[in-house]
């Protein structure tokens, strides 16, 4: 324990003197200076106050914060669970927990909220002896704000202008620059849509049309020879946790040491997290030196040279403001112009004029988000477009052997990942490769872990990484299941209103309890952000967010309609419940619900039947529409539920006996694929598969090998289809059981070299085949003829 030292006011005790509240008497004297004062600061140098006696206000209002929390809930900036939730810290004997975060529920607020705040201090300082002398020292110092925030700062010893950040991430992350935003509008999962583009687009646009680039590419040099002669501008998008802030701060790292940029004599670098904090108007100057204060007032010779300055912006998804940059009002609204670093706007109007440029021409912005945030620089001045695709390659293997001490270890765990499909293709991101490692480490350390209960589903990974949670920290709490309830009942509006960055004010409405009160139970749920002062949790992963969120589904006593709620997350078409919904129907399934409910008592069979006969509605409504792209998308989701949910009878009562199934057209990964042979391994009465144009190339056709033989109609044009995939076709002709009648093959990549196998095989078979627009020449042609003289092939 530290020593503190303290002094006390001198002044008369309180006893002496009528009170409002315990401990405080209100002030005699409204028209005291400070009340002027208040009457003239704006509301950023209010801010500004409120920051610099930021932690002797969290010691100076513990005696008085019950008092002061009153007047800010009769002022009606507080509601009454907040203010409750204040005063039980108190009670509990907890007033330092209790004094911070009332000032963090008052910064989260805003401007009126410190105002009012300040207001209080002035009504009640006279009881709060901490309190009574910072106001005393306030009116002493004069109206001017800036003349006490600036003492102590020495400026004339500037520090180094960047501090060391965090370690640099274990595995080099690739970025990849893309000509344009991407053509097609994500209306499905982030995560889903970059898994099923990732693998194709390694494995061909590399080759043939998009470039990789390295972070000391991004400005001044071939890449960004585009920029406008105001000034270069990125954009690099990638989703969530695959590396974008990690990017950012090697970046900021590697120039401060001088390895790269070194025509940038300043980099400035900002998280939207953290500007979401400056509630108020603010100029650019301010801003600058809100973040880094040393620089005092030398700013002004950086404005005369904008080329020499590199602003960063990261998380653009995470802006609680939407910036538009279609919007050409901005160009013709005074309040929105930002053209000097001196002109007191919004944080968003800042961002827009510097990377529209006409902010400090010349200068170079850097702006990073999600693929669905990115969007809206469409229309604004980006030199470079980049995403970060992940890991590729033997890199998903690397990164298992550097999690696990033990090779044995590690080597078993990648091998169950290698040979499921639907958890390996999803390895390209980091940090779902984290949490294969924490949730598949167990099955190959411990003994009493039976291999057959390992992991397959998406699902039953995410029950055992919170399982795995729970076994660790499960004493530390009464109600785990309260607990689960609360915090899924938070992740489902997070997830509905697409919002993954949560405050205080957030905790607080869902009862979960706020500050340093998190146990190291809720820690491995929550990430604990104290940035500038300002508290923020988000989950380690968005998908994990999901997962808690369906989770609580079943956890609650009085189940709402899960059939109506599930149905009106279907009619959002951005797909931001995708992978809720999967959630939901996987925990529906004993081997996803069984090891939680060791700890979180028996699900609901009041939510997990509802859950399955939606299921079972929802694949009979799209089975046969598949005429759009929307109604293939649709029925190819509600395998998936089919698959998370590892219910054979459902699967079969709902395609048990379908007779056609058709997605031509419709891209699929390897992770559809291997939902598809699920599918099709339960339905016996299969006539016509139509894979037309699907691209599914050869690790979907390996997927799919093992339940081809039953259809009768099998459609594989325009696959990109080799010589190495038709020797799989040629083995599953041969099969005594192959039903397969047509075989088309049109629009591939055969060559002769596959010829003669295919010819025997088609031969035993006597299927007719279509395999024109190939590459057989007139060999192959020969070969096949003579093989099927007596078929009515069409060659």
């Amino acid at each position: 324990m530290g020593t503190s030292v303290s002094t006390m006011a001198e002044g008369p005790n309180e006893t002496e003197y009528p009170t409002t509240t315990k401990g405080m008497r209100m002030g005699t004297d409204p028209n005291s200076r400070i009340t002027e004062f208040l009457t003239k600061w704006d509301d950023f140098q209010l801010y500004q106050l409120t920051k610099f006696y930021w932690d002797r206000l969290e010691q100076a209002i513990e005696e008085g914060v019950d008092g002061i929390s009153s007047l800010l809930t009769y002022e009606k900036i507080f509601n009454g669970h907040e203010h409750r939730k204040v005063t039980e810290l108190t009670d509990k004997g907890n007033r330092a927990e209790s004094s911070k975060l009332l000032l963090s529920l008052v910064m989260e607020k805003g401007s009126r909220a410190r105002r009012v705040m300040w207001e209080s201090f002035v009504k009640v300082h006279h009881g709060v002896p901490k309190l009574d002398k910072i106001i005393k020292e306030i009116q002493e110092l004069g109206s001017d704000p800036f003349v006490y925030m600036n003492i102590g700062r020495g400026l004339s010893e500037v520090p180094r202008h960047l501090k060391g950040v965090e370690q640099k991430h274990k595995e080099i992350l690739r970025l990849t620059i893309i000509s344009k935003v991407r053509d097609r509008t994500l209306v499905e999962h982030e995560l889903l849509a970059r898994g099923r583009d990732h693998e194709e687009r390694r494995k061909n646009d590399l080759r043939k049309v998009l470039e990789k680039i390295r972070t000391d590419q991004l400005f001044q040099s071939s890449f960004s020879l585009r920029k406008s002669k105001s000034g270069s501008s990125a954009a690099v998008s990638g989703v969530p946790g695959i590396g974008k802030t990690t990017m950012v701060q090697k970046m900021v790292y590697d120039w401060a040491t001088g390895k790269i940029y070194p025509d940038f004599q300043f980099v400035f670098s900002f998280k939207f997290r953290d500007l979401n904090t400056i509630n108020c108007r603010i100029n650019l100057r301010n801003l600058i030196l809100f973040f880094y204060p040393y620089f005092g007032n030398v700013l002004g010779e950086l404005w005369k040279n904008p080329e020499g300055l590199l602003f960063i912006f990261d998380g653009l998804d995470e802006f609680k403001d939407r910036i538009d940059f279609a919007d050409n009002r901005r160009n013709t609204e005074p309040q929105s112009m930002c053209t000097d670093p001196e002109c007191w706007c919004k944080v968003s109007d800042i961002v827009y004029s510097l990377i529209q440029h006409k902010l400090l021409p010349g200068c170079s912005v850097l702006v990073t988000g999600r693929p669905a945030a990115l969007h809206l620089l469409e229309k604004a001045e980006i030199s470079v477009w980049a995403e970060i695709l992940g890991f590729v390659g033997d890199e998903r293997k690397e990164y298992f052997n550097k999690f696990f001490e033990d090779q044995a270890v590690a080597a078993a765990v990648f091998k169950h990942v290698e040979e499921n499909q639907i958890l390996y293709t999803m390895c390209y991101n980091p940090s779902y490769c984290w949490i294969l490692g924490l949730s598949l480490g167990p099955f190959f350390t411990q003994r009493d872990r039976k291999q057959q209960q390992v992991p397959k589903t998406i699902t039953q990974l995410y029950s055992y990484y919170i399982y795995n949670i729970l076994k660790n920290h499960g004493r530390e709490i009464e109600s785990p299941r309260d607990v689960f309830l609360k915090l899924g009942e938070m992740a489902f509006t997070g997830v509905s209103e697409k919002k993954i960055v949560f405050r205080n004010g957030d905790l607080i409405k869902y009862n979960l309890q706020p500050s340093q009160f998190l146990s190291g139970f809720l820690m491995e749920l929550l990430e604990r952000d104290d940035s500038i002062q300002s508290v923020v949790y988000t989950f380690p992963h968005l998908t994990i967010q999901e997962f808690v969120a369906a989770l609580a589904q079943f956890l609650t006593p009085d189940p709402k309609d899960i059939q109506k709620l599930l149905s009106e997350a279907d009619s959002e078409e951005d797909g931001r419940f995708e992978i809720f919904r999967r959630f939901v129907a996987g925990l529906s399934s004993p081997q996803s619900a069984w090891p939680l409910e060791a700890f979180l008592s028996p699900f609901l069979n009041q939510t997990t039947c509802p859950m399955i006969d939606w299921v079972k509605e929802k694949v009979k409504g799209q089975i046969g529409n598949t005429v759009t792209e929307t109604g293939k998308r649709n029925l190819l989701n509600t395998f998936h539920y089919l698959f998370e949910s590892q219910n054979k009878a459902l699967a079969q009562a709902t395609v048990g006996s379908v007779e056609t199934l058709a997605f031509s057209e419709l891209r699929l990964t390897p992770i559809d694929c291997a939902v598809l042979s699920h599918v099709l391994g339960l339905c016996d009465t299969i006539k016509h598969f139509d894979l037309h144009k699907c691209y599914i190339q050869c690790e979907g056709l390996q997927r799919l090998e093992n339940v081809l033989y039953k259809c009768q109609s099998l459609r594989l044009t325009e696959n990109n289809l080799g010589d190495s995939e038709v020797k799989l076709l040629s083995a599953i002709l041969r099969n005594p059981g192959c039903k397969i009648q047509e075989l088309k093959l049109c629009n591939n990549s055969l060559t002769v070299s596959c010829a003669k196998d295919l010819a025997s095989a088609l031969s035993t078979n006597q299927s007719l085949t279509n395999l024109s627009n190939n590459k057989l020449k007139d060999s192959g042609v020969k070969l096949l003829s003579a093989a099927l003289r007596n078929l009515d092939s069409k060659i």
